[in-house]
């Protein structure tokens, strides 16, 4: 019998989820990228592996299509927020990752809410290469210049543009991803206001690519932008694959809320070897 998986997306933004609570699992490198793999594996964004935790309900171990491991991500917090909901009756969730404790909570009509914890700002934080301005980091590549900094658990660099959608990203994302600026990379987001409550906002995710959607990312914008003063502090983000909301509470802390979906289950053909 193969390793049961299930696949769960936000948005678009899709996950292969492994319970490894009882059984330990730990893909290698290679593993994870088949894992990922659209064409070879399964498909996903990142592979999320659930493990027993000492502090919360469930630790959750986070994979980028490349293999790398992330820090945070904001669609999959709210995927297994619901399947815990689900599987314990409990209406607060706390979910521990490499970045922290998170908490999540249904918001009704096949929403949930989701803590993603506190936005850091400090140039050592993010992390950068040397000292700088983070609400105006020195960078400019094409017609992006001076993005915004910002760490919701993992590194973010937000550009303003008049019209994100005319940037080409698939260009510009990598090389920005690998910036020297950024010697842990960099998720990069591409935005435009377009009302005082309102972002449209496209993502190049570090070690994933273009992705539909990106929870971390929506939380990061919305705290650039109302630094920049070009916004409220409860906004609607708008991204490929559809709308969150993002609220950067008074005690620093961002909600999102947004919904989750069960695209479909089944088993790896092959139990990896090392999990």
């Amino acid at each position: 019998m193969g390793r049961p998986f299930i696949k769960m997306h936000g948005l678009g933004n899709d996950f292969v989820v492994i319970d490894a609570r009882e059984q330990a699992f730990r893909p290698s490198l290679d593993q994870a990228r088949l894992i990922a793999d659209r064409r070879m594996g399964i498909g996903c964004d990142q592979l999320i592996v659930l493990e027993p935790s000492p502090r919360a309900d469930v630790f959750m171990r986070i994979y980028n299509a490349d293999g790398s491991q992330a820090e945070a991500c904001g669609n999959a917090t709210r995927c297994i927020a619901s399947r815990l909901i689900t599987e314990t009756g409990s209406q607060d969730i706390r979910i521990e990752t490499v970045a922290g404790l998170l908490q999540g909570r249904s918001a009704g009509d096949g929403l949930y809410t989701v803590d993603m914890g506190e936005a850091h700002f400090d140039w050592r934080d993010i992390p950068l290469a040397h000292a700088c301005d983070t609400l105006a980091m020195p960078l400019q590549l094409g017609p992006l210049s001076n993005p915004v900094g910002v760490n919701v658990g993992n590194p973010h660099a937000v550009f303003f543009s008049a019209d994100c959608e005319a940037v080409a990203l698939a260009e510009l994302g990598p090389q920005l991803e690998h910036h020297p600026l950024f010697p842990e990379r960099a998720n990069i987001e591409i935005v435009s206001i377009t009302e005082p409550n309102h972002i449209r906002m496209r993502v190049w995710e570090r070690g994933g690519g273009i992705t539909l959607a990106c929870g971390s990312g929506a939380c990061a914008v919305a705290v650039a932008a109302a630094r920049r003063q070009l916004t409220e502090r409860t906004v609607t983000v708008s991204m490929d694959g559809g709308p969150v909301g993002i609220c950067w509470r008074e005690d620093n802390h961002l909600e999102m809320t947004g919904p989750v979906a069960t695209s479909f289950s089944g088993e790896l053909p092959v139990e990896p070897q090392g999990g």
